[in-house]
């Protein structure tokens, strides 16, 4: 057990021997034994107040993994439109699939680097803020789902660029000599009418990164995602309705776009490579230092409080304290109230009031 104070020790202990001492002197000064009784009980209170506001508390056990830091921020941002749905990954899996083994991939050999997770589609969202825990990482991108089908209006490769952008430039006003690398995983597929922006503006924040492509020229198709598990099994594909009409439609198929991908890859200064499930992404990650690594623990729960205990016996205290004054002031009731009826019968003479004509100097009649 430790304490976690809600204000230093020192000026704890001596607030506390200061009540103490006042406590102690009314004490002993005190005329009666009922008196003394109720300062031994103020005394108490004293303690309890003490011992709440030290804080006892039982610190959360440390995780099976100990935490590493170092000197790498990596920012990973992640494509999960509807296109990275598409089933020309290993085996015809997903190429999210390829994404979520690449993430997991990293945070295992980069190990001890902060790590950021932002994803986009419909909406750009910052999954992971920068932490050192790869485990929170790792769980984060282990979830990651396609785009909900229905909210799916076209998609631009650019999205993330603003977001990005801000989170790079409060870094590098927080801390403007760390290193910071950018991984963009996604297939390139522009989907929207309009033409996508630069990522150049990302640039001058970063010292490396790679810009990773998932999927193949001849495509595959994307299954449809309501954004619930459909316990039949009876997963729809994405139709490609086009100029044809609803009952002619065949599945849509996606391809990468290796051109894109190559593009922005040369406007962040960082090279491209094409992802395959049969190859290793170790090359592309062996060119990363994380920098010294310091190891430390970190709680994997929570602390237990036990200031409720001593607090719990205040509030009775306390209570006590309530119930002796409001005693008190019953006994104080004014002994010269207005007279009653109860008060005439005993004998009690109530003087009339003076007659107006005295009052005005006339004589008596």
């Amino acid at each position: 057990m430790t304490i976690d104070p809600v204000a230093p020790v020192g000026v704890l202990l001596l607030v506390t021997l200061l009540l103490i001492a006042f406590v102690a002197w009314r004490g002993v000064r005190a005329p009666t034994l009922r008196a003394r009784l109720g300062w031994a009980l103020r005394l108490v209170g004293v303690l309890m107040l003490c011992l709440v506001a030290l804080r006892p508390v039982i610190p959360a056990p440390a995780a099976d993994t100990p935490s590493a830091s170092g000197g790498l921020e990596v920012y990973i941002v992640a494509d999960t439109t509807s296109s990275m749905a598409a089933e020309d990954w290993a085996s015809g899996a997903p190429r999210l699939d390829g994404v979520k083994a690449d993430i997991r991939a990293m945070a295992e050999q980069l190990r001890g680097a902060s790590f950021s997770l932002v994803t986009f589609d419909a909406a750009v969202v910052q999954r992971v803020p920068l932490t050192s825990d790869a485990t929170a990482l790792v769980s984060a991108s282990d979830v990651l789902t396609q785009e909900i089908t229905a909210y799916s209006q076209g998609s631009s490769i650019d999205e993330p660029v603003a977001r990005l952008t801000e989170l790079l430039a409060e870094a590098e006003e927080a801390s403007p000599d760390q290193e910071r690398v950018l991984f963009y995983l996604g297939d390139g597929e522009q989907t929207a009418s309009t033409e996508p922006g630069s990522f150049a503006p990302l640039a001058p924040y970063l010292d490396g990164g790679a810009v990773l492509g998932y999927g193949t020229g001849e495509g595959g198709r994307m299954l449809s995602y309501s954004g619930f598990v459909d316990p039949d099994g009876t997963e729809e594909y994405i139709l490609d309705f086009g100029s044809t009409a609803s009952a002619d439609a065949s599945p849509a198929i996606s391809r990468i776009d290796e051109t894109r991908l190559a593009k922005v890859a040369g406007e962040l200064g960082v090279p491209y490579v094409h992802r395959d499930a049969r190859e290793a992404i170790d090359p592309v990650l062996g060119a990363f230092d994380v920098g010294e690594v310091v190891v430390g623990d970190v709680a994997s729960g929570v602390a237990t409080e036990f200031y409720w205990i001593p607090a719990a016996v205040l509030g009775a205290l306390a209570l006590l304290e309530l119930l002796g004054l409001a005693g008190a002031l019953a006994e104080l009731r004014p002994l010269t109230a207005r007279p009653t009826t109860a008060r005439r019968a005993a004998g009690y003479v109530v003087a009339a009031p003076p007659a107006v004509g005295r009052l005005r100097g006339r004589g008596t009649p």
